[in-house]
């Protein structure tokens, strides 16, 4: 790796000679790289220790899911004979045995940090015991919680001619026993014991507050108990992770809802993808689980420790406010305070939302206000994501109730919300609303909302656009910028989008949105060659852009081609990137860096200095082919003059100078996380933003490589 580094930094990239795959870094790898960041923030010990255990189980929920589809896509091409080369030039096989390889020392590092976790923890009073480390009294108590509350719901199941393999389904915890019969030992049996989900994994000690024990460790103390008359030889747990990525012929179904019910029901039956094991499970029985669950060895990850540490996170749920993050209290903007009349202040100008450093609640207080008004006559919002108790569906239920017309479009396909999106799907269809499940061989991710009212002067259109979720609870902790307007042409547009998502129409054209898979790529492209036209010496090309994630190729070399004609490029991806930048000839103008933090940075923002008259947009997309090409997703533009000042000076400015949180991407692939030079001050961006909000003199960087900071070390 060092050689491959020194390559890379020291010799200008020359086309004739490196392979296109040169250019890019693996989606797979760099999605690994993001969640090992995760995993750093869990390392960090200058974090409260409550909070060092969320980020360790986001990383354990993380890598659940990417097994659960991105592995599970590459199996699929492999086991059907595919040699598709990715961007860097490998094959899914190739992709694969490099996934298995660079997650084992992250794997090691994730177990070590809980063996770090655990004893400070305990230090203030929260405990996660072994069994072996109870008392006499304890283990009864324990005895006794398992005959009355375990033991009825287990069913041990035996493998042997009779009885088959069971059905092990995904992500569920299981106990591997292996058995001898005491009147003759040589015959032995391999049975499975589901660990039962409808009891809590982490097991209260009645006579100490905050101290448990995990149930897989009660069930095993007890195991004898399953089977009278037989001699255990070996007891412990093992964890199976398989395919959950839903397939959907969409041409086919005469009912949407439906055919995503049945397929939810199939995501526990998936092949399966991993096997996580306790690593003291003697050899045989894991070659065994290998064999019949039809994997590979790079497919087992052995554990020293607790398996599903993702559980775990119902123990940052405890009121110890000392051993978590400060509490955050959204502001709520001087005139959205005092007026209680939104629409007014909407009329008076366009109104910018930025949570979750801003309230949340003028987004629940517009669709509430537009329910309970007479003007009102129309409601129209697209949900992907919402919360248990929402309010916003409860507005869009009062709002039908009072006569409104109201129309839905609720994504049935957002990867693993299908089935509380088709409960509320049910909730508002009952009372009324017109619901849309969505549009033939797309995924509906825009953020918007429509309500139309009558006025003095005839109908006004009032449109909230957003780049994340109307979902109040992630409101708190992802990071997203929403737009409040009733600009005529934003209005208009809205009503042709929504015509188009619920009825029978092509796209656009659009007067201010962009929205793909309409006309978003194709603006993207036509945006970054007018800054290659603009730039020049007198008139330098800037683009800046803040996403969760960079993969699509064409946009990704309109970036190389701008950077190759002198254009500075700052962007700030979360996650997976894959454009490759610091390379002499290729991107050396392009600056990468990610800040992973208390909040999810989930917020899109897009700077153009476009020859002087500055391009600022917000939207849902990253660029990802995905979200360009077969989803409807909704860019827009921020023309009002203050608005855009406020999100290029006082929130990318800040992101830009982050030299506490901020990683930056090196050419080989990894990243470094900055610290201040000498003369710089501590820039924390989400520190600053949740303190000052927008009121920083933070503005852009001096022009690159001069950026913020020095990579720490």
């Amino acid at each position: 790796m060092a050689e491959q580094q020194h390559a890379v930094l020291q010799f200008p990239y020359d086309a004739r000679r490196q392979p296109k795959s040169f250019s890019y870094f693996n989606r797979e790898l760099s999605w690994i790289e993001f969640n090992s960041r995760v995993l750093e923030e869990a390392l960090d010990p200058s974090l409260p220790v409550l909070e060092r255990l969320r980020f360790l189980c986001i990383f354990a929920r993380n890598l659940d899911e990417f097994f659960m589809v991105r592995v599970s896509g590459l199996k699929q091409q492999y086991a059907a004979g595919l040699k598709t080369r990715a961007a860097d030039g490998r094959t899914p096989a190739e992709q694969l045995a490099a996934i298995s390889a660079k997650l084992r020392p992250l794997l090691d590092r994730h177990q070590a940090c809980w063996t770090e976790l655990r004893p400070r923890l305990s230090a203030e009073g929260i405990r996660v015991l072994d069994y072996g480390e109870l008392n006499a009294g304890q283990k009864k108590e324990l005895a006794d919680y398992f005959a009355r509350e375990v033991f009825p719901v287990l069913t041990p199941l035996v493998v042997d001619p009779g009885h088959p393999f069971p059905h092990i389904s995904n992500l569920s915890l299981n106990l591997g026993v292996e058995v001898a019969d005491l009147n003759d030992p040589r015959e032995t049996r391999f049975a499975r014991v589901k660990v039962p989900v409808v009891l809590p994994r982490l097991v209260p000690l009645p006579t100490r507050s905050y101290s448990f024990v995990l149930l897989e460790e009660v069930i095993s103390a007890n195991i004898a108990r399953l089977f009278p008359g037989m001699e255990i030889l070996s007891c412990h747990p093992f964890r199976i992770t398989r395919d959950a990525d839903i397939e959907i012929e969409e041409e086919e179904a005469e009912d949407l809802l439906k055919l995503v019910q049945e397929e939810l029901r199939r995501r526990r039956f998936g092949l399966a993808v991993r096997l996580q094991v306790d690593a003291r499970m003697p050899w045989p029985l894991q070659q065994m689980l290998l064999k019949v669950l039809r994997l590979e060895e790079q497919d087992r990850y052995p554990v020293y420790g607790p398996l599903g540490i993702s559980d775990f996170e119902t123990l940052t749920q405890i009121d110890r406010p000392d051993l978590k993050f400060k509490t955050l209290k959204p502001v709520l903007s001087p005139h959205l305070e005092t007026e209680q009349d939104l629409f007014r202040v909407v009329r008076r100008g366009d109104v910018l939302l930025h949570h979750p450093f801003g309230s949340f609640e003028p987004v629940v207080r517009f669709i509430e206000r537009a329910a309970e008004d007479p003007d009102v006559l129309a409601i129209k919002q697209t949900l992907y994501r919402t919360s248990g108790e929402s309010p916003i569906i409860d507005a869009l239920i009062k709002a039908s109730e009072n006569g409104k017309q109201v129309a839905v479009l609720l994504e049935l396909k957002a990867r693993f919300d299908e089935e509380s999106n088709i409960q509320w799907a049910r909730k508002l269809e009952r009372v009324g609303v017109h619901v849309v499940y969505g549009v033939l061989r797309l995924k509906t991710h825009c953020k918007i909302a429509l309500v139309v009212r009558r006025e003095r002067d005839g109908l006004r259109r009032y449109v909230h656009l957003s780049t994340g979720n109307y979902n109040p609870i992630t409101a708190r902790v992802y990071t997203d910028l929403g737009l409040l307007t009733c600009a005529p042409d934003f209005g208009a547009d809205a009503s042709d989008l929504f015509n188009f998502l619920t009825g029978f129409c092509r796209q656009g054209p659009y007067r201010k949105l962009l929205v793909a898979p309409h006309n978003l790529r194709q603006n993207w492209l036509r945006l970054i060659e007018e800054e290659i036209a603009f730039h020049g010496p007198d008139n330098p090309g800037h683009i800046v852009i803040k996403a969760n994630a960079m993969t699509d190729i064409d946009l990704m070399e309109g970036l190389y081609r701008a950077s190759q004609a002198g254009v500075r490029i700052d962007l700030l991806i979360r996650g997976t990137c894959c454009l490759r930048p610091g390379v002499p000839g290729l991107s050396e103008n392009i600056r990468v860096t990610s800040v992973v933090g208390r909040f999810l940075e989930h917020s899109r923002i897009f700077y153009l200095r476009h020859g002087g008259d500055e391009k600022l947009y917000l939207g849902s997309a990253d660029w990802m082919s995905r979200n360009l090409d077969r989803r409807v997703e909704t860019v827009f533009p921020v023309e009002d003059p203050i608005i855009k000042q406020t999100i290029r000076d006082k929130i990318l400015g800040v992101y830009l100078a982050d030299n506490v949180r901020a990683r930056l991407l090196q050419p080989d692939g990894t990243y470094v996380r900055l610290s201040p030079r000498p003369d710089e001050p501590l820039i924390d961006c989400q520190e600053i933003l949740m303190t000052k909000g927008h009121n920083t003199d933070i503005g852009f960087l001096d022009p690159l490589p001069a950026g913020a900071g020095v990579p720490a070390g």
